[in-house]
């Protein structure tokens, strides 16, 4: 749980302005929210433990915490929600909603029948483990005449993939603000176009160095991210093939030099002869 209202924030936004306070108030949530997820996932087991004694402080006396609130899967494996002032546990404390952590076994006429015989009685049934990821609406690429398949595709920096040109997406974070790694990739791309028109370049794309090894592109143990992996890019074992879930690392790559020897630019041959036939293949 955290508070729906940040304090802090408003007391730097009072102290320095507006423009000033956001600045630092954003800044102050970045490294924050880095520092917990780093500690985490560095530290599982005390994770764990802090997670349950935050979770039995704000539970009713007597609730099953190790049977409700103790996944298989440590903190970060699957993202974590954060309740506003801790609505969700003042629900759970005044019964006016209930956990139940078990395996859905079958429907019946009255809800669900769960695997240790449990019968949860329900007027309406949400599901909530039927997404399935596919990018670009299952649109099929074509690159000189030959489709591609994106699964086979290693991810440039998170947004660019290797072997079709001229292509680029948005991959955000998993246990970050979506927008954070956007934002950062708006700016590169635009840097990159700026870079392109510079030198007269039509073309761009990535290209792995032979025998890279693959790996989901999602570092996530959730069911969708899994259903999903033979449908989406790969990343590599190292920048600047590897997604980095990382504000501070991304920050840093992105805003530098845009060319580096992965990328191979190039011009279009109706566009070469107004380049005097000029072609290339590096930056």
């Amino acid at each position: 749980a955290l508070p729906r209202v940040d304090k802090v924030a408003l007391a730097l936004t009072k102290l320095l302005g507006e423009e000033r306070g956001y600045a630092v108030t954003r800044f102050k949530n970045i490294w924050t929210e880095h520092a917990v997820v780093k500690g985490l996932r560095t530290f599982p087991k005390a994770g764990r433990a802090f997670i349950r004694r935050e979770n039995v402080k704000r539970l009713p006396k007597g609730f099953d915490v190790d049977k409700h609130f103790n996944p298989p899967y440590d903190p970060w494996d699957q993202r974590l929600c954060v309740a506003p002032n801790g609505d969700f546990f003042d629900a759970i404390k005044e019964g006016r909603a209930s956990v139940v952590t078990d395996a859905v076994a079958r429907f019946s006429k009255r809800g669900i029948v769960l695997a240790s015989g449990e019968e949860l009685e329900a007027d309406i049934i949400v599901t909530a483990t039927g997404l399935n990821l596919r990018l670009f609406d299952g649109m099929p690429i074509v690159v000189d005449g030959h489709q591609v398949d994106i699964a086979d595709a290693l991810c440039y920096r998170g947004m660019l993939l290797s072997g079709i040109p001229n292509w680029a997406m948005a991959i955000g974070y998993t246990t970050s603000s979506w927008t954070l790694k956007v934002s950062l990739m708006c700016r590169y791309f635009i840097d990159l176009v700026r870079h392109m028109d510079a030198r007269g370049y039509d073309t761009v794309v990535p290209v792995a160095p032979p025998g890279t090894n693959r790996r989901p592109v999602m570092d996530l143990q959730a069911g969708y991210a899994k259903r999903g992996e033979k449908f989406l890019p790969k990343q590599g074992p190292e920048k600047p093939w590897r997604m980095a879930m990382s504000y501070p690392e991304d920050a840093k790559a992105l805003r530098g030099p845009v060319a580096d020897e992965h990328l191979h630019f190039g011009v279009r041959r109706s566009a070469a002869h107004r380049l005097g036939g000029k072609r290339a293949t590096h930056a």
